[in-house]
């Protein structure tokens, strides 16, 4: 019998993340206020005349995006202790989360490239860790495929580094173009994107989810997936230097969103579900960046991850109370057995859908507006305008059958809402009501003032409302109340692969290096090399000592003359060695 758990390390880190809270929102407040960017340089070691600095920057978008970041982690610790309750090494998964959240405020604060690989590497092996926390065979294929996709993102990363040192430093603000521009650029671009699980690095993301849910929040909402567009971000003015740089993340970005938006229609898992609404959001922020807004870009990140936060946390609680199942087909008639969770996962799938005077609306709204008042390609707007209607969908397809469908689950499982649940689920659905309002008007989101016919100003919501009713009416009348899509095998499953992508990009490339490895571990390391290294000479020589002792007569004069020249042929193999 498990032993009682002791987790004062989970209550003090809540109580530490609301302190840190407090304190960058001072000083986001007064930094916002001034527009000032703060260079903070400790001079660690001088070898003789190279100074070893630790450079720290504090500037108006960093210092806002750390406030979202410890807003989140705060909430998400304090439904954890609901969540991971009966773990018995409580501890140590909170000491994981916060080194987590420790990796992604380096990367946030660090502008040296050198050492922003702390910030970096460090999301990327924690990930991994937590992704394999409950050690089954399903979390540990998930885990490995997280790890090796972002490890290529690590490598291209250390290359990026390597071209950069022909400036003499390694400080992100202050990258100039060169000759080898071009060459920074891709690879940069090639890093954010395996981070940030655009096409073709998609696969790792849903998959990702076999991690706990209090993790799931952080890694899709304010963490990893926003590491690679918050590094975008940062490198956007040296980026953006090479034309074909927004054209080519656009391109990249567009058929993420129309993907993602495809799969999610089909798909039963409920964390899954919101994995591939958060593919479809990073496309759009990426879309933002494509069409040259950085600042729309980063708006849309910050209300993405409140929003998508609540998103998990609504969720986890309904895995929760269903004894950890998180198959879709299972949960209905939530809405009179947990009020406040349905009521504010509402909240977040309207926030996810645009719905006017919610979160993601003004963000969402003004990149769309952005996107069709500047000259753009037009099948790129109509691609980002077709995914509104995907987004309304599969929002309304999980509402439905979630909160308004009848249970299926069995009788005896008791669903009840706990205190310790609710009051994360209220400020993160508090906040991402007002958010959106509240930032539009304050700096350093400069947003523009479009002046659009009727027609276009309302298409957004029009094509929201058509998802809407489409889904209703797919979903209630009795003659399509079988999905084709669902019912048909290769359909259904393309849509679960994300359209073949994730054995395209994971199990076909890992293969032919997996098979290759195999042949030569049992031809080379378990074959001649084992044979002639040191334990197969051992080996061998043990065998035929043991054949000569019984032919030998027995004798001990034999057993003397024997050990004599056993000892000779050894000091004589060794000096020839």
């Amino acid at each position: 019998m498990l032993k009682p758990i002791n987790r004062p390390l989970q209550f003090s880190a809540v109580i530490i993340m609301w302190s840190l809270l407090l304190i960058i929102s001072i000083a986001t407040i007064l930094i916002i206020h001034t527009q000032h960017v703060y260079i903070l340089e400790w001079n660690i070691i001088s070898t003789l005349t190279t100074p070893i600095l630790l450079t720290l920057v504090a500037d108006p978008i960093g210092m806002l995006f750390s406030c979202a970041v410890l807003l989140i982690s705060s909430n998400v610790l304090i439904f954890s202790t609901v969540y991971m309750r009966d773990d018995p090494f409580i501890n140590r998964f909170t000491a994981l989360v916060l080194l987590f959240i420790l990796s992604i405020n380096l990367l946030i604060f660090l502008p040296h490239l050198m050492i922003l690989l702390l910030g970096w590497d460090g999301l990327g092996i924690v990930s991994f860790i937590l992704v394999v926390y409950y050690q089954n065979p399903k979390s540990l294929a998930a885990g490995i495929i997280t790890a090796l996709t972002n490890r290529v993102g690590d490598v291209i990363l250390l290359l990026s580094i390597a071209w950069t040192i022909n400036q003499g430093h390694w400080f992100i603000i202050n990258i100039w173009e060169s000759s080898i521009s071009s060459i920074q650029v891709i690879r940069i671009t090639l890093a954010a994107i395996t981070k940030r699980a655009q096409i073709p690095f998609s696969s790792w993301l849903p998959a990702a989810i076999a991690a706990p849910t209090p993790v799931s929040a952080l890694v899709h909402s304010s963490t990893l997936v926003t590491a690679g567009v918050f590094l975008l971000i940062r490198f956007y003015p040296f980026l953006h230097s090479i034309p074909i740089f927004n054209t080519a993340i656009l391109l990249i970005a567009v058929c993420t969103i129309l993907i993602a938006g495809l799969s999610a229609i089909t798909e039963c898992d409920i964390k899954k579900i919101i994995a591939l609404s958060t593919l479809s959001q990073l496309g759009i922020i990426i879309t933002r960046l494509g069409l040259n807004a950085p600042h729309l870009a980063f708006f849309h990140m910050l209300t993405h991850a409140l929003f998508k936060a609540l998103l998990f946390v609504c969720a986890g609680s309904f895995i929760n109370v269903h004894l950890h199942t998180q198959d879709l087909r299972w949960m209905g008639n939530l809405s009179s057995q947990m009020p406040v969770a349905t009521a504010c996962i509402r909240v977040a799938n309207l926030a996810l859908c645009g719905f006017p005077f919610i979160a993601g609306f003004y963000s969402k709204d003004l990149i769309i507006e952005s996107a069709i008042n500047n000259p753009n390609n037009l099948a790129m707007v109509i691609l980002a305008l077709l995914r509104v209607g995907l987004t309304s969908f599969y929002s309304v397809r999980f509402r439905l059958v979630t909160i308004w469908s009848p249970n299926a689950c069995s009788g005896i499982i008791n669903i009840y809402e706990e205190k310790m649940v609710i009051i994360p689920i209220i400020v993160l659905s508090s906040i991402s009501i007002t958010v959106g309002a509240i930032i539009s008007w304050v700096s350093p989101v400069r947003n523009s003032v479009y002046f659009l016919p009727l027609y276009i100003k309302i298409a957004p919501l029009a094509l929201v409302t058509l998802g809407f009713v489409l889904r209703w009416l797919l979903t209630t009348s009795p003659s399509t109340r079988s999905c084709e899509l669902i019912t048909n095998p290769y359909s259904h499953w393309a849509s679960c692969t994300i359209w073949y992508l994730a054995p395209l990009s994971s199990q076909f490339t890992l293969k032919s290096p997996l098979l290759a490895s195999h042949h030569l571990l049992k031809s080379i390391d378990q074959g001649w090399f084992e044979t002639i290294s040191g334990q197969g000479t051992n080996s061998n020589l043990i065998t035929s000592n043991n054949i000569l002792i019984t032919m030998i007569p027995k004798s001990p004069t034999s057993y003397l003359v024997f050990a004599t020249s056993r000892v000779i042929l050894m000091a004589t193999i060794l000096r020839i060695r």
